[in-house]
């Protein structure tokens, strides 16, 4: 044993040993060991841990995963354990200056940090159970995410015997990320020294050239020159094994430019690359963490175990937001993927821009600035919000130049950096931009800054003029169909530098704004949920465990073929109440609805007919019995509740839109296909106009779906939320209350609106009390009492079942004949009407008005016409027995 510690200390080097078992997972042994590293400094020691799992014996690859700036080994356990339960052997460690190990903080100074990874190397390949390719060289791989990341790239630059990388939301170019075309980002550098542990933390010359930018306001060449020799550009030709790189979208520290610069550098060395834009980045948002873990651990299997049937996903993928889950709040995502990677300039499109020559100023000490991304401080959460539509950027009046594009006549998919000429004119020889593409939505009320980027920009020589060639921020966003490209440009921005002496700008357009569109790019059908993998093996159980126990199968019905073209068909549908056995909310009830049918569900409180539509709707389950959508059983998540509109008690908007945001938003959140909205169609049927471009110029921005929703009356805001419901056009739309609060013309123009609805052969389902209403607009009637079906059938039929007849007359009758009418056989009472008269029999079998239109004949009353007379009111109180309504 003595001798076996002894082989481990002369391995390890000069350190400390300490074996310990996981707690999460006792298959996974993980080591924890502090090594010596020289490094041309001298005594650092680095904190590591080292994870294996399963068979001691059998030879692995190696793979080193570093941390994120501030972070430490234990940043990336979870993952590390993963891996080894994979199959190989894992070392993390924290680098120089964080966690446990010591030494200054060098930025992954080649002499310092680097070469730590290549004591780490040293260390792997005297193992006795890692894979090597050679005496000294172990099959290894690197991934990290940002710093770490960025010390993958440089390992592969730097080391030979590295053999794949993934790294991570990450730089190519630190001087670049940190010096944007010669911007100081002054906000994210402070965040970078304060999180290190401030400046003293740091080698003595990179505390020194901090606080020489930060009190100049702007680079100087050293300090270029020396974060720039310690970024992986720096042994761009080096790097030469497969590289997945994984790189955020909402990132103004390391953006997007940086990922495609290492991708056309290693793809130019002949090696492998596959890039992918997640969802997240350093601003905030969803990191993609499990996804992004599953395709390194392929990545390694493919190209550390030689697994060629590993499934390294395609040569770029980006992460698309597709709406709100209703379930969580969380925004849902969906992928892209090319056959390629189309860079940032693929499938170019050209936008007109109009705008004439514009001044604007820089102010005095550069303030107040202009904000876009808050990085550190929610700028997350301002992304995540501008995915979904929602801006929240703030430019200052005269500190700002901008140029608008026309309507867009169709959606728009930027993927990639949009570039345009400007002529730009300074009071000085220095002029600093911060350039800028929003989507302007209809109306001109909302602006949406894609992933609340900027591009800074630094020019001299503007004094006499200058055209210059911008490069604004690389994104993938959709621009819709109605709204507006602008193109900004501010002379400030809270997180970058401006010169602090006021300045006046001019600029003028010199040609569009041309867009990449990647047009080899194309967004995949919605991912199954993971359930669909483990759902059917848990079912299988579940359904055995039933069986046992002698419970009924609760497995949904087979579509009925039958009913395929039937809106509705609801058989012995019970609901008890909650905690009864006895007391039913639904008790049997059956009815059938056809195409073009308005259905008008009736009954006093207490009918059910609440409790009926949440079932049809599948809100809640019911008891007993089946309600089957176009011959598809109703379950909750029903695929043909798509199918299905419905407003039930009022709609929220938000006020401060206008109602075709409102919509739109709505419709986005769904995250279906914009054109599956048939937006125009709704606004038409509602009433609410037109959402065509050409006829929103005409309405000159007063049509008022187009006015912010707090100004609307009730009748708007109950047809605006008609025309919610009616996106999509849906075969069966359900309306609850759809008149509450309206007056008497409103009344009516919603009548007209559910009408105009069914003629198209789609079916409306409309529950109200305004029983006059009901027998105007609707064409059949179900009506309820105590949960029970009482009646159904045509509202004609239901209305002239009673026993009042109307006869109409050609001339006034005097009143002894009138008298004599009242005397015959069979007849109650005989009132005077408007030219007629009502006549109530008393519902004898001789009683009919077969039988009297004789006798009127015969006592020479002068008929016109007769029919049976009775109001919806009489009819529904005498089905229910003169319950209130």
């Amino acid at each position: 044993m003595l001798a076996a510690a002894a082989a481990v200390a002369v391995l390890a080097g000069v350190g400390t040993w300490t074996a310990v078992a996981s707690d999460e997972d006792p298959a996974v042994h993980r080591s924890d060991l502090m090594i010596d590293t020289d490094g041309g400094r001298g005594g650092v020691r680095i904190d590591t841990s080292y994870f294996t799992a399963g068979d001691t014996t059998a030879k692995r690859p190696a793979v080193l995963i570093g941390h994120g700036f501030g972070g430490s080994k234990a940043d990336v356990r979870e993952q590390a354990e993963d891996l080894a339960r994979e199959g190989y052997a894992v070392l993390t460690w924290s680098a120089r200056g964080f966690g446990r190990s010591t030494g200054k903080i060098g930025l992954n100074d080649p002499e310092g940090e680097v070469a730590d990874v290549s004591r780490l190397i040293d260390w792997l390949a005297k193992r006795p159970e890692i894979q090597l390719d050679g005496k000294g060289d172990p099959r290894v791989g690197v991934t990290g995410a940002s710093y770490g990341g960025a010390v993958s790239l440089l390992a592969a630059g730097h080391d030979r015997r590295v053999d794949a990388i993934a790294p991570q939301i990450t730089y190519w170019n630190l001087a670049d990320a940190l010096f944007p075309d010669g911007v100081f980002k002054k906000l994210w550098a402070g965040i970078f020294v304060n999180t290190g542990g401030g400046c003293d933390q740091f080698e003595k010359r990179l505390c020194e050239m901090y606080d020489r930018v930060a009190e100049a306001g702007k680079p100087d060449a050293r300090a270029r020159e020396l974060l720039a020799g310690r970024s992986p550009s720096a042994v761009a030709d080096r790097i030469k094994v497969p590289t997945y790189i994984a790189q955020g979208q909402t990132d103004s520290l390391f953006p997007l430019g940086h990922a495609d610069a290492m991708a056309k550098a290693i793809r130019a060395n002949h090696a492998p690359v596959s890039v992918d834009w997640i969802a997240g980045g350093h601003d905030g948002g969803d990191s993609e963490r499990g996804r992004v873990e599953k395709r390194v651990g392929s990545w390694f299997d493919r190209y550390l175990k030689d697994d060629k049937s590993a499934d390294t996903g395609p040569a770029f993928r980006v992460t698309r937001t597709g709406g709100i889950d209703s379930t969580d709040g969380a925004a849902t995502l969906r992928g892209a993927s090319g056959d390629r990677y189309p860079g940032l300039t693929g499938g170019p499109r050209e936008v007109a821009l109009g705008g004439r020559e514009q001044t604007f100023d820089n102010p005095a000490g550069a303030s107040p600035p202009a904000i876009s991304a808050l990085p550190g401080l929610g700028g997350g959460g301002l992304s995540q919000l501008s995915s979904l539509g929602v801006g929240v950027s703030l430019d200052f009046p005269g500190q700002y130049a901008k140029f608008d594009s026309k309507t867009l006549d169709k959606d728009l998919r930027i993927t990639g950096t949009p570039t345009v000429r400007v002529h730009l004119k300074s009071s000085g020889e220095d002029t600093v931009l911060f350039a800028k593409v929003y989507d302007i939505g209809p109306g001109g009320k909302q602006q949406v800054l894609p992933s609340q980027l900027v591009a800074p920009i630094r020019v001299e020589g503007t004094k006499q003029g200058k055209d210059v060639e911008l490069t604004l921020p690389a994104v993938d966003h959709e621009v819709q169909r109605g709204h507006k490209l602008r193109l900004a440009l501010a002379s400030t921005d809270l997180g970058y530098a401006s010169p602090a002496e006021p300045a006046t700008y001019t600029a003028s357009l010199k040609g569009g704004l041309m867009v990449p569109t990647a047009p080899g790019v194309e967004t995949a059908a919605a991912p199954l949920p993971s359930w669909v993998w483990w759902l059917p093996v848990s079912g299988a159980v579940l359904a055995a465990l039933l069986l046992v126990a002698g419970r009924r199968r609760t497995t949904a019905p087979a579509p009925d073929p039958e009913l395929a073209e039937v809106p509705l068909k609801i058989t012995d549908l019970s609901k008890r109440y909650a905690k009864s056995t006895d007391r039913y909310a639904v008790k049997d009830l059956a009815f059938t609805v056809e195409k073009g049918q308005v259905l008008g569900l009736l009954g006093p409180n207490g009918a059910g007919k609440t409790t009926t539509l949440r079932m049809l709707m599948g809100l809640i389950r019911p008891d007993a019995g089946e309600i089957r959508v176009f011959g598809q059983a109703i379950r909750p998540g029903a695929p043909v509740l798509s199918r299905v509109g419905a407003f039930v008690e009022g709609a929220g908007f938000l006020p401060h839109l206008s109602g075709r945001e409102n919509l739109e938003l709505y419709w986005r959140a769904t995250g279906r296909p914009t054109e599956d909205a048939h937006l125009d169609e709704a606004l038409e049927i509602a009433g609410l106009g037109n959402a065509s471009p050409s006829s929103r110029k005409r309405s000159n921005r007063g049509d008022p779906i187009d006015r912010a929703v707090r100004t609307y009356s009730q009748g708007m805001r109950q047809r605006l939320a008609i025309a919610q419901a009616m996106l999509g056009l849906p075969d069966l739309l359900i309306l609850d209350e759809p008149t509450n609060g309206l007056d008497p013309p409103q009344i009516r123009e919603m009548r007209e609106v559910m009408i105009r609805y069914a003629r198209g052969g789609r079916t409306v389902i409309v529950s109200s009390h305004l029983l006059a209403e009901v027998e105007q607009s609707c064409t059949h009637l179900v009506v309820m009492d105590r949960g029970r079906l009482v009646q159904a059938g045509r509202v004609a039929d239901i209305v002239g079942s009673g026993d009042t007849l109307f006869v109409g007359l050609a001339s006034e009758v005097p009143d002894p004949l009138v008298d004599k009418v009242a005397a015959l056989p069979g007849v109650v009472s005989v009132a005077r009407a408007d030219d007629g008269l009502l006549i109530r029999l008393d519902g004898t079998e001789g009683a009919s008005a077969a039988r009297l239109l004789p006798e009127l004949v015969r006592l020479e009353v002068p008929v016109e016409s007769m029919g049976p007379h009775r109001r919806l009111e009489d009819a529904f109180l005498t089905l229910i027995g003169g319950g209130a309504a």
